[in-house]
């Protein structure tokens, strides 16, 4: 007969546990016994026996080895600092830098017994590190969620190998035509990558490579103006227009008709940016225009679109009505799409059926139906209005209403208990009842479906690095619309231009003007009015134009009166 096992005397953690009722000794005895002589730890097994008592665990083993012990759901992703710790040991050691003060690191660690991970970090950052206990589970949701948003930091993308960017087609199955013969060269590849991760980098919405007879130019739109940034040989044209094509999914081998394709740039595993690539023969050759289309760009606060407080009031109370029509009208660019988008954000829950309509489809909402219109196919934005009234919807958004047909079926889901947003393109609020009526909209069914109408520009903003005051005349600024009575006190900048903006500019704000539809207003409509009446009585009634809005820009600071002549003067 085998003798037993003796007893382990019991010392440290093991102690502590069954002191504080945890385990019993028996227990502790046989996972001593099973990690012995293991490539495990003894803190490790006893939460793997019992995951139910993690915190008590981590909180002896804090008692024991005199380490705090901290929540890590209190802690807020986007506080925490990048760069503290490099991502290849976070994800070995499952560990978090939580905070640096002076030389001394504060680490949180999913395991406080394993000194060689301390050591490992004191070796490889140059400083003390001071360990702070973490439940694991907890600690592993954190890291993810801040590993994930340190891979969007878009200013870190500069230094990656430009070989190694994930750069391919967002719908693998779209489309074909390309074979895998067809591949460019390195330097074409690099090149490619480098002009994308450029503009990505510097805020630009499009992407122009744009071939001539002598000359080949690509240029960015930053804040609504197009720069050139580049001019390489001519011959380049046609292959970087092929590496462009492979990466969306096009037929290179066609060059004579326009094509759109999408691609995709993979920043993280939740985390990336859509391209919508446009193709357009040329003299000379292909013009390929590359639309960026960032989701973070749309995730603007209400409070950051530029609304002046009584504007704010009307959106918020517009967007919470359960029915009505709201309309946002602008040429293209002036920010009509983030409008839309805020507010379906903000509209968009469990207990809200929200379906859109869009030519194309921009950027994806997670609850949202999106549906993207297919001419070749028979989808219009008619056709797609007509079902989703067959698909109980509580809120609708249409790209654009183009025609009478998509006009009549909006005005009637907006009478019929659901919250209708679309745009027009119009130059301001009043003209849009106007071109409603003359598209065949009858007076009344404006009257009462159409609550809110948004005009908006967008307008650059003054880099706060360099702007410098200026003085002006008296006759230009009581001609721009100033009051003479201000302009004693009235502070005007200019742009000036330095490292962190682009002439001047940095970023652009919102102007709006916001038009209401009040019985006064309803009563016009009705009786068969002018652009003018409307204009006039929404003076009456308080509602500032596109102009006085940007010349409250100018008067906070946020602009030049130069960029409010240009995105106001229709």
């Amino acid at each position: 007969m085998s003798t037993p096992a003796p007893a382990l005397s019991l010392t440290g953690l093991p102690l502590r546990l069954v002191g504080n009722g945890v385990f019993f000794e028996d227990e502790v005895q046989n996972l001593l016994k099973s990690v012995a002589g293991k490539n495990k730890s003894f803190f490790s097994a006893a939460i793997e026996k019992k995951p139910a008592s993690t915190t008590e665990i981590c909180l002896s083993a804090a008692n024991e080895y005199g380490l705090p012990l901290i929540d890590v759901r209190a802690l807020d992703p986007e506080t925490l600092e990048n760069g503290l710790l490099s991502e290849k040991i976070i994800r070995k050691h499952r560990v978090l830098p939580i905070k640096k003060r002076g030389n001394k690191l504060h680490v949180a660690v999913s395991d406080p017994t394993d000194l060689a991970v301390l050591d490992e970090i004191r070796f490889s950052t140059g400083t003390a590190v001071e360990a702070i206990v973490a439940e694991p589970d907890k600690l592993e949701k954190l890291i993810e969620t801040t590993l994930d948003k340190a891979d969007t930091s878009l200013a870190d993308l500069a230094d990656q190998d430009l070989d190694e960017i994930d750069i391919g087609d967002a719908e693998p199955d779209s489309a074909d035509g390309v074979s895998e013969d067809e591949q460019a060269d390195a330097p074409v590849v690099r090149f490619v990558n480098k002009v994308i991760l450029d503009a990505v980098n510097v805020g630009a919405s499009d992407i122009h490579l744009e071939p001539y007879e002598k000359n080949f130019r690509i240029r960015y739109r930053v804040d609504g103006v197009l720069n050139i940034v580049s001019t390489p040989p001519p011959a380049m044209a046609a292959r970087l227009a092929a590496r462009i094509k492979i990466l969306s999914k096009l037929d290179i081998a066609e060059r004579r008709v326009p094509q759109d394709g999408r691609m995709q740039m993979r920043l993280s595993k939740t985390r990336s940016i859509d391209f919508r690539v446009s193709t357009c023969p040329t003299m000379y050759g292909e013009k390929v225009v590359i639309r960026v289309l960032d989701p973070s760009a749309t995730t603007v606060g209400v409070e950051n679109l530029g609304f002046e407080p009584e504007q704010r009031d009307l959106y918020m109370d517009a967007i919470a009505r359960p029915d009505g029509m709201i309309l946002v009208t602008g040429p293209t660019g002036s920010g009509k799409t983030v409008t839309l988008y805020t507010a379906l954000r903000m509209l968009n829950s469990e207990q809200k059926n929200v379906s859109t309509v869009e030519d194309p489809v921009e950027i994806n909402l997670t609850g949202v139906n999106q549906v993207q219109i297919n001419e070749k196919a028979g989808l219009l934005f008619s056709t797609a209005l007509r079902s989703f009234l067959r698909q109980d919807p509580d809120i609708i958004m249409v790209g654009e209403i183009r025609d009478l047909e998509t006009a009549e079926i909006a005005v009637k889901a907006s009478q019929t208990g659901h919250l209708v947003l679309s745009t027009l393109h119009t130059n301001d609020a009043p003209s849009t009842l106007t071109r409603l009526i003359n598209m065949g909209v009858p007076a009344f069914n404006i009257a009462s479906s159409v609550h809110l109408i948004i005009a908006q520009r967008l307008a650059r903003r003054l880099c706060v690095s360099c702007k410098a005051k200026k003085e002006y005349p008296e006759s230009v600024l009581t001609t721009a619309g100033f009051l003479p009575d201000e302009l004693d006190e009235l502070e005007i900048y200019e742009p000036v231009g330095c490292d962190n903006c682009t002439n001047g500019y940095k970023g652009r704000v919102g102007i709006f003007q916001l038009l209401p539809l009040s019985s006064t207003m309803a009563e016009l409509i009705m009786k068969g009015t002018t652009e003018a009446d409307i204009t006039r009585l929404a003076d009456e009634e308080g509602h500032i134009n596109l102009r006085q809005a940007g010349l409250n820009k100018i008067r906070q600071g946020l602009t030049s009166l130069e960029e409010i002549e240009r995105v106001t003067n229709n």
